[in-house]
């Protein structure tokens, strides 16, 4: 059964990029896994994760809120992509897919922001 936030574009794109991620820093080297995997984890999976908590809330403020918090987990997971290209964990190329994709979902989010205004 589906759940009302998979039905958000926002939500499919961040949860898909939360996927690659994960799958990404799998190869970073075992002394980041308590650093910059962690980190860039976490950072990934919260912007997901605050969508689905801001789109089940009932008031405005409510839902801006959790939705700004995703907004910010988006940005920190766009510095960590770019110091694990600059670290060379990732390719530039990769580093150019991730930009996008977190332009992308910066752009939903303000959509989704302003649609429930």
């Amino acid at each position: 059964m589906d759940r009302p936030y998979e039905k958000l574009i926002v939500w499919q794109v961040a949860h898909a990029q939360c996927l690659d991620i994960y799958v990404s820093t799998s190869t970073f080297p075992d002394h980041e896994r308590y650093g910059l995997i962690s980190q860039m984890r976490r950072s990934a999976a919260s912007v997901p994760t605050n969508i689905v908590e801001g789109n089940a809330r009932r008031a405005v403020k409510e839902k801006a809120h959790f939705f700004n918090i995703a907004q910010a987990s988006l940005e920190e997971l766009h510095y960590h992509a770019r110091l694990s290209r600059d670290l060379n964990y990732i390719t530039p190329e990769k580093f150019v897919a991730y930009d996008m994709t977190i332009g992308r979902i910066g752009f939903l989010l303000q959509q989704l922001r302003k649609s429930t205004q």
